[in-house]
C-alpha cells in the first residue's frame, strides 16, 4: 500500500478550505483517509494559512509517505525547518 500526503477539499462553494491528510494513493481526492495532519485555508493571512501538526508530518515521512507536488509547494517553508 502506497501512502501519500495530500489535500482534501472542503469549505463552501467558491470558498475552498483544505485538510492536509494522509491517504492511500489510489483513494479518491475526497475519499477515505488514514490520518488528518493539518489544514490549509488560502483565504486567510499568510501566517494563518497553514496549521500543521509537525510531529505527525515527521512521523508519516519517516514511515515512507510521499508528499504530493501541490502539498509540497504549500509546505515548503515548514519542510525547510524539519
Amino acid at each position: 500500500m502506497s501512502v501519500v500526503i495530500r489535500l482534501k477539499r472542503g469549505g463552501k462553494k467558491k470558498r475552498p478550505a483544505y485538510r492536509i491528510v494522509v491517504a492511500d494513493k489510489k483513494a479518491p481526492r475526497d475519499g477515505k483517509t488514514i490520518d488528518t495532519i493539518g489544514i490549509y485555508n488560502p483565504f486567510l493571512d499568510d501566517a494563518e494559512k497553514v496549521k500543521l501538526n509537525k510531529e505527525k508530518l515527521d512521523a508519516w515521512i519517516k514511515k515512507g509517505a510521499q508528499i504530493s507536488e501541490v502539498t509540497k509547494s504549500i509546505l515548503k517553508p515548514i519542510l525547510k525547518s524539519l
